[in-house]
């Protein structure tokens, strides 16, 4: 399986607080005075003591309930392994994945298209019956993060796991280079506003995570910049979590030589033209710089509350069939439900 682990620990675990009072006198009354600055000391340490146990407790028990949620397969398959086996995917706290022992082409026992396509209907139509379930309950929500190389299928996997689910209750966002209001901001503004909604999915289609990515492979700020980014992710994750947002991260894997032939298949369709650029070919010249900063991303900012998932995805298919399990089964394991219906609904009767 895959791991990892994370730098640093949430808000509620690094509130420490405490006091250190000293009194020494020689007179009664400069004792007497020394030891009430003590006995007030010893109050206010128990207390910033008590108050940090119980913000420790809470984040505890926020992150123990997003666990359960986020590894679904603890209480939605009832004959594990699932299949696709999603949960080898997942990268755990623990140790540090690296993305050169992930087969890109795995596919496990699936080896067609057509294999999969049943399975596949059958998650999105869970997909669309849960999502329903969540919208009604307006309660919690989901955060689904798209991340890949250029032609990594990001598109391609909002387009397939997401066919006949209701665009009232789903919606996608992409983020391009900021605007100029957006860069006079902290890095994650432009990102919150986008946090969805009680009942509501929304897919960041690229996200926060760019900000530790193309502006670290570029240059365009200095590490002592986008480093202590990871542990900002890591809060902002840990605050949605905390405010009923579920966070799952995707990495579309793909290989260098899958990522060619994509590429010329877009020259060579003139239907597909229009997705080619030549700054496609500058991207490509990066290729391992990214890899290295995907890997960091990957293992810096996946916990247990919001866990990334490294698919493998130079077969589209798979790729869907994959993401499209992982939310399926983490809808099921937040059990939305649709709100109770109004009392005496029995006994009405529609006029004519």
């Amino acid at each position: 399986m895959v791991t990892q682990r994370r730098k640093g620990a949430t808000v509620a675990e690094r509130t420490r607080s405490g006091g250190r009072g000293t009194g020494r006198g020689t007179t009664t009354g400069r004792t007497s005075q020394s030891g009430t600055a003590r006995s007030s000391t010893a109050r206010g340490t128990t207390g910033a003591k008590r108050t940090s146990a119980t913000a420790a407790t809470a984040a505890a028990g926020v992150v123990d309930r997003a666990a359960d949620v986020t590894h679904p397969e603890r209480s939605v398959v009832t004959e594990p392994p699932p299949a696709p086996d999603y949960p080898r995917f997942r990268v755990e706290p623990g140790t540090r994945v690296r993305l050169a022992d992930i087969d890109p082409d795995e596919s496990e026992h699936y080896q067609r298209k057509k294999d999969v396509s049943d399975e596949l209907k059958r998650h999105r139509d869970r997909i669309s019956d849960l999502q329903a379930r969540l919208y009604g309950e307006q309660k919690r929500s989901l955060l689904i993060v798209l991340q890949a190389m250029d032609t990594g299928g990001k598109d391609g996997t909002i387009k397939g796991v997401f066919q006949g689910v209701n665009p009232q209750g789903c919606q996608v966002w992409s983020f391009k280079a900021p605007s100029n209001e957006e860069a006079a901001h902290d890095f994650l503004w432009r990102y919150h506003q986008k946090a969805p909604s009680k009942g509501m999915i929304h897919i960041f289609n690229r996200s926060h995570y760019e900000d530790v990515l193309i502006v670290r492979v570029k240059d365009l700020v200095p590490e002592s910049v986008w480093r202590p980014r990871y542990e900002a992710i890591n809060q902002f994750e840990y605050a949605l979590t905390s405010d009923g947002v579920t966070v799952l991260k995707f990495f579309l894997h793909i290989s260098k030589d899958e990522q060619k032939r994509r590429l010329e298949s877009r020259l060579a369709d003139p239907d597909k033209r229009w997705k080619f650029s030549a700054n496609d070919l500058k991207e490509r010249a990066y290729w391992d710089d990214y890899q290295a900063a995907f890997e960091d991303a990957v293992n810096e900012c996946s916990t247990s509350y919001a866990p990334w998932y490294v698919v493998p995805a130079n077969k589209k298919w798979y790729r869907n069939l994959v993401v499209a399990r992982t939310i399926a089964d983490t809808l099921e394991a937040m059990r939305p439900k649709f709100p109770a219906a109004e009392k005496g609904l029995d006994k009405v009767q529609i006029p004519d």
